[in-house]
C-alpha cells in the first residue's frame, strides 16, 4: 500500500508577492516622487503629533483621577458604556432622520436648521463691510449665515462632498457674495497677507495637525485689526471625566485629535498669535443624552429648539459643563 504524499506548504518568506515580475534582470523599485515624499512626511508628522497629544491627555487624566472621583459622582461602568453607545449612535440617527423626514435634502445636523442666536453667535461680530474667511467651512452652514451680514465671504474645506452641499445651498439662497473652494488647510493659504477683516474657525481646530501653524497662517491673512472667531471642545466636563474613569474614548468626536481645558485653549491661541477679547464664552451643556436630543431633532425641530435652549441655559449657569469654548480673538502685535 502506497503512503499518501504529504504536501508541505511553501514557507511564507518564499511565497511570491504581488504581480509576477516579467522580463530579465532584477525588479527596479520606482523612486518616490517629491509630492509623494512630502505627503508621507506630513503623515508622519501628524502621527507623531497625535501620539504626543494622546500621551498628554492620558497623563492629565491620571493626575486628575483622584479629585475627579471626589467631585463627579461615579456611575457603574456598564451604565457609562450603554449611555455612551446611545449618545454616539443618536447623532448619526438624527442626521439621517433630517433627510428622511424631508427637513433637508442633505445629511445635515438639526442644529443648522434651527434659528437660534447661540448657534450663530459669530454673526453679531461681523460688519457689513467685512471680507470674511471661513476656515474649514464644511457644508457651508456658517459661511452662508455670515454672507447675509458681511460684504464677501470665502469658504474653504478639503471635503469636496461637503462643498457640493454648500454650493447647492448657495444657489438656492441666491448669494452672489460667497466664494467656495477646496483646499488643504495644512498648506499655505492662497491669499496675500492682510486680505481679511475677520476669520471663522468654528469647531475645526480639534480636527487638525498641525494646529499652531494653521493659526499662524490665519493670522497672516488677517489685517492687523482683524478678528478671529473661534470655537473648540472642552475636555473637562463631568461626562468626559466619567468616560475617562470608565476607560472609554472620551473625545466628543472620533476624528478629534485633541480636546482642551480653557487654559490650554487660550494658550494654543496665544501660540498662534491671538489673544481673547473679553470673556471666553460657553457653548451648550454637555449632557450624556446629547445623542438622544439629536435624534429628537431629526423628528421635531420645535422640540429640538426647546431642548437646545435648555442646554444653553445650563451652560451659562455652569460654564465648566459646556461642550466647548467660544472666543473672539484679536491679532497680537
Amino acid at each position: 500500500m502506497r503512503r499518501p504524499v504529504r504536501v508541505v506548504p511553501r514557507p511564507r518568506a518564499l511565497r511570491p508577492r504581488g504581480r509576477p515580475h516579467v522580463g530579465g534582470g532584477p525588479r527596479r523599485r520606482r523612486a518616490p516622487r517629491p509630492r509623494r515624499r512630502a505627503r508621507r512626511a506630513r503623515r508622519a508628522r501628524a502621527s507623531a503629533a497625535r501620539v504626543r497629544d494622546q500621551a498628554r491627555h492620558r497623563a492629565r487624566s491620571r493626575r486628575a483621577a483622584g479629585p475627579e472621583r471626589a467631585v463627579t459622582p461615579r456611575w457603574p461602568r456598564p451604565l457609562v458604556v450603554a449611555v455612551d453607545a446611545v449618545n454616539r449612535r443618536g447623532k448619526a440617527v438624527g442626521v439621517r432622520l433630517v433627510r428622511y423626514t424631508g427637513k433637508s435634502p442633505h445629511l445635515i445636523h438639526p442644529k443648522h436648521l434651527v434659528d437660534a442666536p447661540w448657534h450663530d453667535w459669530y454673526v453679531e461680530h461681523l460688519r457689513e463691510t467685512d471680507v470674511v474667511l471661513d476656515v474649514g467651512c464644511a457644508n457651508g452652514a456658517h459661511t452662508l449665515k455670515a454672507a447675509q451680514r458681511a460684504h464677501r465671504v470665502f469658504g474653504m474645506d478639503y471635503d469636496v462632498a461637503q462643498l457640493r452641499v454648500a454650493v447647492a445651498d448657495r444657489r438656492k439662497l441666491g448669494l452672489a457674495n460667497v466664494h467656495l473652494f477646496a483646499w488643504d488647510l495644512t498648506r499655505r493659504f492662497p491669499f496675500p497677507s492682510g486680505s481679511f477683516d475677520s476669520a471663522l474657525f468654528l469647531d475645526v481646530i480639534e480636527h487638525l495637525h498641525p494646529r499652531v501653524e494653521v493659526l499662524r497662517e490665519i493670522r497672516r491673512v488677517l489685517k492687523p485689526s482683524g478678528r478671529l472667531l473661534v470655537s473648540g471642545p472642552n475636555s473637562e466636563t463631568a461626562w468626559r471625566q466619567r468616560l475617562r474613569t470608565a476607560g472609554l474614548f472620551a473625545f466628543s468626536d472620533p476624528d478629534h485629535k485633541i480636546e482642551y481645558t480653557q487654559a490650554e485653549f487660550v494658550a494654543e491661541l496665544a501660540a498662534g498669535g491671538f489673544e481673547p477679547v473679553g470673556r471666553v464664552m460657553p457653548v451648550v451643556y454637555d449632557t450624556p443624552w446629547a445623542g438622544v436630543i439629536d435624534a429628537v431633532g431629526g423628528v421635531s425641530l420645535g422640540l429640538y429648539a426647546r431642548l437646545s435652549r435648555w442646554k444653553r441655559d445650563v451652560a451659562l449657569s455652569r460654564p465648566r459643563e459646556s461642550t466647548g469654548f467660544r472666543v473672539v480673538a484679536r491679532v497680537t502685535s
